[in-house]
């Protein structure tokens, strides 16, 4: 014959709760992971960008790439020899980079001088 069980009391109290000092201690987490995760989102929205734009004999130029996009960065004698590239070459990365070397004080007349 069949017939109901009715649950014991063990089973009827939810299962073990956390003391005062437990719950103390999953707070201090939550709150240090969030304190973290609000940092993060600050220092992301006004932290300095590692290239910046060109200046200063050093030019970033930004192009479409297959993962969304990428940063070429030369200084110095890479910068002059890109630069020069640009201004005599009529492909898309060229025309990107014209604009970036004249902000990075390297002109056309400058590169192709010698």
């Amino acid at each position: 014959m069949y017939s109901k069980t009715s649950l014991g009391s063990d089973q009827l109290s939810g299962g073990p709760t956390l003391s005062r000092r437990g719950k103390r201690i999953v707070f201090a987490v939550l709150g240090a992971v969030l304190a973290a995760a609000v940092g993060l989102g600050v220092w992301s929205a006004v932290g300095p960008d590692r290239y910046g734009p060109s200046a200063n004999g050093c030019v970033n130029v930004m192009i479409p790439s297959s993962t969304g996009g990428a940063t070429l960065h030369y200084c110095g004698a890479r910068a002059k020899a890109f630069c020069k590239n640009a201004f005599a070459s009529a492909d898309p990365i060229s025309r990107r980079g014209r604009p970036q070397c004249v902000l990075a004080g390297l002109t056309e007349a400058e590169v192709s001088g010698g």
